[in-house]
């Protein structure tokens, strides 16, 4: 515990500052991207082979995709 102290998350304190304490979004994402693709029709996947179509699909899903493969640059913003 000790270890991981600085990034266990004061759910009283984000409480207090409005934001979200339940990782839902995170997990719907999480779904959208990777375990919806990765877990029908008996699909087995490497380490390497899941984290490569879940970048892919993280870049389709943010319509980053063009220009990743023109550039390779993608913007980085956070939502409001």
């Amino acid at each position: 515990m000790e270890r991981n102290r600085s990034i266990i998350p004061c759910y009283a304190l984000r409480r207090e500052l409005g934001l979200r304490n339940s990782s839902n979004v995170g997990e719907k994402y999480n779904d959208l991207v990777v375990s919806d693709r990765q877990k029908h029709n008996g699909m087995s996947w490497s380490p390497d082979g899941s984290g490569a179509l879940a970048a892919l699909a993280t870049l389709i899903r943010n319509d980053e995709h063009d220009a990743w493969f023109r550039t390779g640059q993608i913007r980085f913003t956070l939502a409001a």
